[in-house]
């Protein structure tokens, strides 16, 4: 008998497993009638213990396959992980191969480095290519290394060569950033770029600077790498390593640099050009509290430490090497070569200037200048100090070296005017003549040349001391033609001028150009006692492990002067600092003598004299050649001068010139003559007096207007 139906379709079993799952057989059916009312009036609400389950079931399927993702996620971040690693290993390897082999490797010479010192053995300069000396780090301030692994490569003790947090750091910020503003490169690497590499940025290099920095890191001890790298890393305006920074921007040894100047040391390797002090002062000190923060962070330095060095004074560098005895240092690079060649290790240059002396000549031209400058149109003024020897103890070539490096008391060739006439009367003197030899101050005419006096007055007769002390060109000019311009020319060059001279009769008058230095020592002989004076500056050059490589060779000079010449020198010279034109270069205790020299248009005015412990040359002028406003050489070099000796000779004990004697009183003017002669037969000739004439024809000469004559003017004026 068939069933009734009940009106609803028979509900199958459910094979569904605790998980939800259901037999591959089962259909799903859509709900019927009451169940898709059911569904609808829960939208929106609370949800029907149905649908609660059906959610209940799908959570673990969700979960699942989270799961699968991570798994996929990781499996390919492995493989892929692996194909990087043997990807960077195949450019390694490759770009490894093309290095020479590591056995070959070594660490090349640092550029060798000259040091400059004083007398006392006071450093005046370094120079080589580098600037500086290499220094131990225990010769340095702690302050430096701190500041630079501060800033740089904080973790430069614990790392291999590489390190890959900062290295991770660095890539990250420069993603965020979109451009490079970080850098992951540790000091080892640094230092072999430095050392190796071209500074270019290839994938190539960086290869080869990875390699290198764990070669260094192998080689060398932590300790050796960061020294390497502090000595040779480059920290602008010309200064590689610290002991080069450290006089260029703060005038000072690496050992007294403070921790706001290492901060400021520090920050310059970011960008040496830019942020040097000498060029943007603030930027320099906006990047050293960058540098004192990253210190304080590090644990170097505490927070009262970190607040003293922000309220540091700010550093005013000069924009170039400053001080006038980089003078000196640029002359010894000069000569340097000629004494030992090329210069391969760090060498020891032990030169012959007084610091004391060299400080004290810079201050009183720069004192000079900036008085006297505006009023009377002078801008450059020139020093050198010379003792008997031969040795310069000072020498000062212009106003401030940072504004101009030329030298104009060693290279600089003028027109001495005046002060050239000693060399003139000593001829004279060698000829026969006596400082009371009586000439004719008058109008003379040299062929087409007529010289006049300065103030264009004459005095009629006059000793040659007195023409001398008031500088009389025309008395001068009779005796470049009595003693012959040649042989003037040859005791000038005896006595140590070295420059080519014109034998003509302006040679009187100082018109061949000379240099300071030489013409400074030149007068030396007539404070020595007759002797060449060979000025130099450089006494000895050593290796650091003190073998001599030069030593100079002037303690044997050959005599230039007679004993006789040189007293009647020293007699005259005297008498223009006592009461002739050199009157303001008087010295309080001490025997002076010296010579004043103006040329034409006041273009150049100088003063040179000496004691018996140095002679000093003074020169004021312009570069240009513009005339000054009414300087001579009796007015502001001669004021130098005294200015300078005086404290040169200060707590010293006066010493009289050599050889010095008083001139005999010449009595009235009738009797000038016997006088002249009578001195004459006190100091004997020398046994090789020069010839008249020297070799050189004589131009006809004539006094006062007189015809041209073919006999001395000494006949002429004595009547003879």
């Amino acid at each position: 008998m068939a069933r009734k139906k009940t009106g609803h379709d028979r509900i199958e079993p459910s094979f569904e497993d605790d998980d939800g799952g259901s037999a591959p057989s089962r259909k799903r059916r859509k709900p019927s009638g009451a169940s898709r009312d059911a569904v609808k009036s829960n939208k929106g609400g609370t949800a029907t213990r149905g649908s609660a389950g059906r959610r209940k079931r799908s959570s673990p399927r969700r979960r699942r396959g989270m799961t699968a993702l991570v798994r996929r996620a990781f499996y390919w971040s492995f493989v892929l992980g692996i194909w990087g690693v043997i990807a960077i290993g195949a450019v390694i390897t490759y770009y490894g191969a093309r290095m020479p082999s590591a056995s070959t490797w070594a660490i090349p010479d640092r550029p060798p480095n000259v040091r400059i010192v004083s007398v006392s053995d006071k450093l005046l300069a370094n120079r080589g290519a580098t600037g500086g000396e290499a220094l131990p780090l225990s010769r340095m301030s702690p302050y430096i290394p701190e500041a630079v692994i501060a800033i740089e490569d904080r973790r430069f003790y614990w790392h291999f060569g590489v390190d890959p947090i900062g290295l991770t750091r660095a890539v990250v910020t420069n993603l965020v950033k979109g451009r490079t503003v970080q850098g992951g490169s540790t000091l080892s690497q640094q230092l072999a770029k430095n050392l190796f590499l071209s500074p270019e940025r290839t994938v190539e290099r960086k290869v080869q600077e990875v390699l290198l920095a764990f070669w260094l890191e192998h080689k060398f001890s932590k300790d050796q790498i960061l020294e390497m790298y502090l000595n040779r890393v480059y920290f602008g305006s010309g200064a590689y390593g610290v002991a080069a920074a450290a006089r260029r921007y703060f005038g000072k040894s690496a050992a007294d640099v403070t921790l706001s100047e290492a901060a400021i040391l520090a920050g310059l390797l970011k960008a040496p050009s830019r942020l040097s002090p000498a060029r943007d002062p603030q930027a320099a000190e906006a990047r050293a509290q960058v540098v004192l923060a990253a210190m304080q962070r590090a644990g170097f330095i505490s927070d009262r430490e970190t607040a003293t060095a922000l309220t540091a004074p700010p550093v005013r560098a000069k924009s170039y090497w400053t001080g006038s005895e980089n003078f000196v240092a640029d002359l010894v690079m000069k000569r340097l070569p000629e004494l030992i060649g090329e210069v391969r290790h760090d060498v020891v240059v032990e030169t012959t200037i007084d610091l004391h002396l060299q400080q004290s000549a810079e201050n009183q031209i720069r004192t000079a200048l900036k008085a006297n400058g505006p009023e009377h149109n002078v801008t450059e003024g020139a020093l050198v100090a010379i003792d008997g020897t031969g040795a310069v103890r000072a020498m000062i070539g212009g106003r401030d070296y940072a504004d101009s490096q030329y030298n104009r008391a060693a290279l600089a060739k003028r027109q001495p005017g005046s002060a050239f006439k000693p060399f003139v009367y000593a001829a004279a003197l060698e000829a026969g003549r006596t400082p009371n030899s009586v000439r004719y101050d008058a109008p003379v005419k040299i062929g087409k040349w007529t010289p006049e006096n300065y103030d264009q007055k004459y005095r009629g007769e006059v000793t040659l001391a007195t023409a001398l002390k008031t500088s009389l060109n025309t008395v001068a000019a009779q005796l470049v033609m009595e003693a012959g311009p040649g042989n003037v020319v040859k005791t000038a060059h005896r006595l140590g001028i070295e420059s080519d001279l014109k034998a003509n009769a302006s040679i009187a008058l100082g018109t061949s150009e000379v240099t300071l230095t030489e013409l400074t020592a030149a007068y030396a002989p007539f404070m020595n006692g007759g002797f060449k004076a060979t000025p130099h500056v450089i006494r000895r050059v050593r290796s650091l492990d003190g073998e001599v490589l030069f030593e100079n060779s002037y303690t044997n000079p050959p005599r230039v002067l007679t004993p006789n010449v040189t007293a009647m020198m020293n007699q005259m010279l005297v008498g223009v600092i006592e009461d002739g034109t050199g009157k303001r270069a008087r010295l309080s205790g001490w025997q002076a003598a010296g010579k004043t020299g103006t040329t034409n248009s006041y273009r150049d005015a100088l003063f040179v004299g000496y004691t018996a412990n140095l002679a000093t040359g003074v020169w004021f002028g312009n570069d240009d050649g513009t005339p000054m406003k009414d300087v001579t050489g009796g007015s502001l070099p001669a004021e130098t001068w005294q200015a300078f000796m005086a404290a040169a000779h200060a707590g010293l004990d006066p010493a009289p010139l050599p050889h010095y004697r008083p001139l005999p009183a010449s009595g009235q003017s009738e009797n000038r003559v016997a006088a002249g002669r009578q001195l004459e037969s006190s100091f004997p000739a020398p046994p090789t007096a020069p010839a008249a004439s020297g070799g050189n024809p004589r131009p006809p000469a004539a006094v006062a207007g007189g015809a041209g004559q073919r006999t001395t003017l000494l006949d002429l004026i004595l009547g003879n």
